[in-house]
């Protein structure tokens, strides 16, 4: 049963202005900048309120385009436009985004009924409203701006309505389903609109409204367009009134011959005619008729005389979920004049009826006779109306028939029985089975269909059978495909047979039995032809498994390490040398002593000896892209050509005092900032700003920022090399990777002696500032108002933290901390007896307080009251008892 639920909804719903009305504000306005008084004008219909009309064109930007365009094609003035708009009742600014000057970036979708009603009102053209047309066919009503007014009174049907499809096709589509043929007359693409002028076809009729085209040819040469009148008569000059309604073309054609000939002599049929005649139609009647039942949108409708039953319900937006497409009535007065089958229109594309619509017909869709869905393995999986009659055998028709991958002999109906059927058991549903020998050539049987029912095509099995599977050591790995009697030979030749370096000795075969056990059978190679010492008969899925031998070699390698571009491993290869695997290794670096020490495993490994080593020298060739000099110029290349055995380890030498230069930063309230490089290791703090001439006069040494960046180191003891094909060049410089972390150091301390501990040594990286003087104590954390404080000399931590605004109630005051100018940090240590040791910061120090953790909350009261009741009562009872 469908719900009905959205129709009883209560009217506190949020209100949606549907596009009817969208469209229909913009005819008003621009009546409204065409004569003010006309937008008073609306055939009764109540006009939308300012506040609706700016509501309107604020939700519509489809509007916007057009808008401004007829603006500035209404050579209007901007104070003219106001002055019209504050006329006809709308706010006068209303428009002032559309005018000469505004913002032309909106994009706009002009809808038909727009077009419809502008053209109506005089404002477009017809060649205009064609040229912006879109084919919406759901957007479609009246061609007449009466119709658009009066479809204001049915807004809010029209919206139930919507609202009540969709519920109902969410229903439908619950199996993911749709009723075939819905969309047919909903489709955006869609606009059924017969033609309104040119030829049509013999059958025709005449009436009031049409025009018709009189050419005479041959002794007259005479052109006469001719008005069907309201009583259906035609005025042709010098021959009279003649009757043409209700007459085909071939009708009046022969009324012609006789009227036209008592005029024109030489009109006559035959060949002797020396005067002929034609006739055609220049514009066609509209004619009205009526559309009711289970469409989209009943109501009246304007269509060309030319239309049939589709066109009227591509106008209406063609049946509901609840409509009929298999019995469309055409009713004429009170007498049924066709029942129409919209499945002959929809499944091959014929005309489903020769009646031609005429003023006054009425086309009603009734409520359908029942459903059936197709879904499984069909062409189209739908759900399709069924007549009375109709069975199995149509609707797999109407689906398209079945799917190659169906399962023609796997058909179920479910089916829910009528009442009458049901029995007091409450057996309601029932499963119709096909059998395999109801089939006749694929065609299915005319078993009865009921509505309500169900029909599902299976798919044939997902087993794959009737192939055999070689992998391994062949050319060409995959199934293959199983015949009667085949061998194992036919399978690896058909796998293109194997390799040259294919394992003699066995060839595995896996077959499954019939309980799905699996047993292992074996066959050889007798030699590398492929040719088999037993050649097993296989059987359906069987998989055959080919070997190589050099899949059972070990996995030999050269490993390189030292002073080179990129160590690692390198595959090894007979014949290896030193010079090859330094190749291979992108060459030396830049340190690297022209000597090698390679380590390799012994040939009897007495106990506790793991490697000999054996010194191999290098000559200047090896440091490619250097120019060799002196007699090492003239050598040819045999130093280093040593050759190694697999799992050697080749150590290239570094020079141990080699290095880049190493860089410091030097910033700040000194002479001479800059980055400074070291000239010895051993280089100090006080070296490097006594370099840099020393301070300025507003340096405040206190107060010096020094970091140092500290890298994480790699473990040691690992053996793991990366093959040399993927490791990645490690940087040449000697800037460390890492983190700075700030380091205190008392530099007036250390500029007075320079043997004082602060004075480091200095490492590449290192970055030293030195400030301004800053009056400032910084207090952050969990104080009230962090912030800055002015710095007083000789004032603690806890001094600072009240200037602040005292503790939080979740700050730990037992553990706050300062960072001193200088880098250094002081904590706070809170002492039973003795007084506190609370630091005393410096000017441009950091005062932190942190959060108490949950493990620091202060326990409850009365458990420590109680605690140390317990422990006074304990030591009373220890002293009473030791006095005795």
């Amino acid at each position: 049963m469908r719900s009905h639920s959205r129709l009883t909804m209560p009217h506190t719903v949020p209100r949606r202005w549907p596009p009817a009305r969208a469209w229909f504000v913009l005819g008003l306005i621009l009546v409204a900048l065409r004569s003010p008084a006309a937008a008073q004008i609306t055939d009764g219909q109540q006009i939308p309120t300012p506040e609706e009309a700016e509501e309107i064109l604020r939700t519509q930007p489809q509007l916007v385009d057009r808008l401004r365009e007829r603006m500035l094609q209404s050579g209007l003035t901007p104070d003219q436009v106001r002055s019209r708009l504050r006329a006809a009742g709308y706010p006068e600014a209303l428009l002032d985004a559309y005018l000469k000057g505004a913002d032309t970036t909106q994009a706009a979708t002009v809808g038909p009924r727009t077009l419809d009603a502008v053209r109506a009102l005089g404002v477009l053209s017809d060649a205009e409203a064609d040229s912006l047309r879109i084919t919406d066919s759901t957007l479609v009503v009246s061609d007449s701006i009466r119709a658009l007014l009066d479809s204001l009174r049915f807004l809010k049907a029209d919206s139930l309505r919507a609202d009540s499809l969709a519920d109902s096709l969410a229903v439908l589509r619950g199996a993911g389903l749709k009723l075939f043929g819905i969309e047919t007359f909903r489709r955006s693409s869609t606009r059924f609109q017969p033609v309104q002028a040119g030829p049509v076809d013999q059958n025709y009729r005449l009436g009031p409204g049409d025009v018709v085209v009189l050419i005479l040819t041959g002794d007259v040469e005479r052109s006469h367009t001719l008005d069907v009148t309201r009583e259906g008569f035609v005025v042709i000059p010098q021959v009279g009134q003649v009757f043409v309604a209700n007459l085909t073309l071939g009708q009046l054609e022969d009324q012609l011959y006789a009227r036209l000939g008592r005029v024109y002599s030489g009109v006559r049929r035959g060949a002797g005619a020396s005067t002929r005649f034609q006739l055609s139609i220049a514009r066609l009647r509209s004619i009205q008729v009526f559309v009711a039942g289970d469409v989209v949108r009943p109501g009246a409708y304007q269509i060309s005389g030319a239309g049939t039953v589709l066109t009227a319900l591509y106008a209406a937006g063609g049946p509901t979920v609840a409509g009929s497409f298999r019995t469309v009535q055409i009713r004429r007065g009170s007498a049924l004049v066709d029942s129409v089958d919209l499945y002959e229109y929809l499944l091959r594309g014929s005309n489903p009826t020769d009646v031609r619509l005429q003023s006054g017909d009425v086309v009603f869709v009734p409520v359908h006779g029942g459903f059936a869905s197709v879904s499984g393995e069909v062409l189209r999986p739908a759900i399709y109306e069924l007549r009375p009659a109709e069975t199995l055998r149509d609707a797999i028709a109407y689906a398209g028939g079945f799917d190659p991958s169906a399962a023609e002999a796997r058909v179920t109906i479910h089916r829910i029985l009528p009442p009458a059927s049901r029995g007091v058991a409450g057996r309601a549903r029932v499963v119709v089975a096909v059998g395999a020998d109801q089939f006749t050539a694929g065609i299915a049987p005319a078993v009865p269909m009921a509505p309500g029912d169900s029909v599902t095509v299976y798919r044939v099995a997902g087993r794959q059978r009737g192939y055999v599977t070689v992998r391994g050591n062949v050319w060409v790995e995959g199934e293959v495909g199983h015949t009667a009697g085949m061998k194992l030979s036919d399978a690896l030749r058909l796998a293109g047979g194997p390799k040259p370096d294919v394992y003699l000795g066995r060839i595995l075969v896996t077959r499954m039995r019939e309980d799905s056990s699996y047993v292992q059978l074996r066959s050889a190679f007798a030699d590398s032809t492929g040719r088999l010492r037993n050649d097993l008969a296989l059987e359906d899925e069987d998989e055959i498994r080919v070997f190589s031998r050099t899949g059972f070699l070990p996995e030999r390698y050269v490993a390189v390490v030292g002073a080179v571009r990129r160590p690692g491993r390198v595959p090894y290869r007979e014949g290896m040398t030193v010079r090859d695997v330094v190749l291979l290794a992108d060459g030396l670096t830049e340190d690297a002593q022209l000597q090698a020490e390679v380590a390799r495993l012994p040939d009897s490994r007495p106990p506790g000896t793991l490697a000999e080593t054996v010194r191999v020298p290098l000559d200047s060739t090896f440091l490619f892209g250097r120019p060799a000099t002196g007699a090492a110029a003239d050598e040819p290349p045999t130093a280093g050509d040593t050759p190694l055995q697999a799992y050697d380890n080749v150590l290239v030498l570094r020079e141990g005092d080699w290095s880049r230069q190493r860089t410091i930063v030097l910033s700040g309230q000194v002479k001479s900032p800059g980055r400074y490089s070291l000239k010895f290791k051993t280089e100090r703090l006080a070296d490097v700003i006594e370099r840099a001439g020393g301070l300025t006069k507003d340096a405040y040494a206190g107060g010096i920022q020094f970091y140092r960046s500290y890298v994480g180191t790699r473990p040691t003891g690992s053996d793991q090399l990366e093959p040399v094909l993927v490791t990645t060049p490690k940087p040449l410089d000697t800037l460390p990777r890492g983190l700075p972390e700030r380091v205190g150091i008392d530099l007036p301390r250390v500029l007075e002696d320079r043997d004082f501990r602060d004075n480091l040594i200095l490492t590449a990286g290192d970055s030293i500032h030195i400030p301004e003087y800053n009056p400032i104590v910084l207090v952050q954390g969990a104080v009230n108002s962090p912030g800055p404080v002015a710095y007083t000399p000789g004032k603690n931590l806890d001094w600072y933290v009240d200037a602040a605004g005292g503790y939080t109630q979740e700050a730990d005051n037992r553990h706050p901390y300062v960072t001193q100018p200088n880098g250094e940090r002081e904590g706070v240590k809170r002492r039973a007896v003795l007084a506190d040791k609370v630091p005393r910061p410096g000017a441009g120090a950091v005062v932190f307080v942190a959060t108490r953790t949950a493990q620091e909350t202060a326990s409850n009261i009365s458990s420590i009251v109680s605690t140390a009741a317990q422990l006074l009562g304990a030591l009373v009872t220890i002293i009473v008892v030791a006095r005795r």
